[in-house]
């Protein structure tokens, strides 16, 4: 997962008031149970200790919200009297969390907030495509090709004239057709997104499809579902993309655990471990900027386990005595998970939540729940 979109929580300091809604049910009953919860959570706010202004701001967020603005759930972030950031979820929290901590409460984001990939939609026809870009924040446009607008339709006639101009609509297809995925590779490289989704008629598509370089093939399906034209089934469509994240992140977090363990178990032949695991390793590598890809288990026993951090990113202890180096403030406990999410977003590492060890595989992921692939390893070759 892309954390940039965290960055606006760690420009401000804490405390934080961090609240995990479900707004999956609606009925004639949701107006009055959604005040509700907000009620409650904002008076659970209040007795660990949050600001009136803080806990009002929160009940108004969730009081707020009308039908469809959050189809399974909304985190809400507050201090100082405001919501900072409130990204809807994809998914139902399966408890209430209502939190009020040094840190924002993050760590149920890698569960909730929908995997990435950011998904490529190009809604393709003959004379071109409209191309999308879709996060689980929402989606917006990302650009268009036109190509050739004449000839482009094919003739049922068998004259030697009309032949003649069926092979012009051809060569105007292909041209369209490379074109479109000129502009769609390009559309790619600069959105860096991670799945490319084409939707309209197969013949079109496919010919997109043919064209795109090499690199995007891996990262390219085709879906039967919407188009270009007006009337397409957009409903099927976002089904069909969203099978299509799904899976991307499945197989994605497949071949990062993969990677960890390679790293975590190098070969016999001078091999240098680049892979941490353990709350001690992790608040290490974070304190030298060395996490490239994080990993957590969020019901992992380490996840909860507390830490001292400071001000700033980089400023994590394991124990009291060493917290008092970090930073002339006063060091707080954070549970470790918020603490290196928050050291991994604002040193532009990635993160993946990782599926639970389990009897059948105690090694399937990292020691504890928290892992990480390194930026480099250490001069000694630890």
């Amino acid at each position: 997962m892309d954390l940039s979109f965290l960055t606006p929580l760690y420009e401000r300091p804490g405390p934080w008031a961090s609240v995990y809604a479900d707004t999956s049910t609606v009925d004639e009953a949701t107006p009055e149970r959604r005040e509700l919860h907000a009620r409650q959570a904002c008076r659970d706010l209040l007795e660990q200790g949050a600001d009136e202004a803080t806990g009002y701001a929160v009940y108004d967020a969730l009081a707020s919200y009308t039908h469809g603005s959050a189809p399974a759930g909304r985190a809400v972030f507050a201090r100082g009297g405001a919501v900072v950031l409130d990204p809807a979820l994809a998914a139902r929290p399966p408890a209430p969390v209502t939190s009020w901590s040094v840190l924002p409460r993050v760590g149920p984001l890698l569960g909730l907030a929908g995997e990435e990939p950011v998904c490529l939609v190009a809604y393709i026809d003959r004379k071109g495509a409209d191309f999308e870009l879709r996060t689980t924040l929402g989606s917006r446009l990302a650009g268009q090709i036109h190509g050739e607008d004449w000839p482009v339709h094919r003739t049922a006639s068998d004259d030697w004239s009309e032949r003649h101009f069926q092979r012009s609509v051809e060569n105007t297809w292909e041209r369209n057709a490379r074109d479109t995925a000129e502009a769609l590779s390009a559309c790619q490289e600069e959105s860096r997104a991670g799945l490319v989704v084409l939707a309209g008629d197969e013949r079109e598509r496919r010919a997109v499809h043919d064209a795109l370089p090499q690199r995007l093939q891996p990262l390219t399906v085709e879906t039967d579902h919407g188009g270009r034209s007006a009337g397409a089934d957009s409903r099927l469509l976002d089904e069909d993309v969203e099978r299509a994240r799904q899976e991307h992140a499945r197989q994605r977090a497949a071949a990062e655990l993969e990677r960890f363990r390679s790293a975590r178990n190098p070969s016999a032949d001078g091999g240098i471990v680049v892979a941490a695991e353990g709350v001690p390793a992790l608040v290490d590598a974070a304190r030298e900027h060395r996490i490239s890809e994080l990993l957590v288990d969020p019901d992992g026993p380490d996840a909860g386990r507390e830490v001292w951090v400071g001000d700033e990113p980089h400023q994590l202890a394991v124990r009291r005595a060493d917290a008092r180096y970090l930073s002339e403030g006063e060091p707080h406990t954070a549970r470790a998970d918020d603490a290196l999410l928050r050291s991994a977003a604002m040193t532009g590492a990635e993160a993946i939540r990782v599926p639970p060890s389990d009897d059948a595989a105690p090694a399937a992921g990292p020691a504890g729940g928290l892992g990480a692939l390194l930026r480099w390893a250490r001069p000694d070759g630890t």
